[in-house]
């Protein structure tokens, strides 16, 4: 098996860090814009995507700050982490994501956290 390789990405998202959270921590937020369904029970979530389904487990999380949760398919170190960053002198609202892929998968992952994160975007009525 090839090692991942650890990616990290950046989106400006107008909203409040509290709400923001409210859609990377909860069953149903994820639902809304990261799965077409999402459940959990205690620390593992369920997402599940055309039928087909993957479970994580909840690592770590720290309220309106980050989320972070290991494929429980995976074997290696991978996670993938969502973490709300505030400019101190802005205010601006930053998700920053931190996930891992294959050396010759990094682009299309970055296009498909691009395309999930303009539909949490439209949610929120971010431009």
């Amino acid at each position: 098996m090839n090692d991942k390789i650890k990616f990290e990405i950046e989106f400006v998202i107008q909203s409040s860090p509290q709400l923001l959270y409210q859609y990377l921590s909860t069953p149903s937020g994820l639902s809304e814009w990261f799965a077409d369904n999402v459940n959990s029970r205690g620390e593992t979530f369920n997402f599940i995507w055309d039928g087909s389904e993957e479970q994580a487990k909840l690592l770590k999380k720290k309220s309106d700050e980050f989320i972070k949760f290991k494929w429980e398919e995976n074997e290696d170190d991978s996670f993938f982490e969502m973490r709300i960053i505030v400019d101190e002198i802005t205010k601006d609202v930053s998700l920053f994501i931190t996930d891992f892929a294959e050396e010759d998968e990094i682009d299309e992952a970055k296009m498909l956290w691009t395309n999930q994160v303009s539909d949490l975007k439209q949610i929120l009525g971010s431009k």
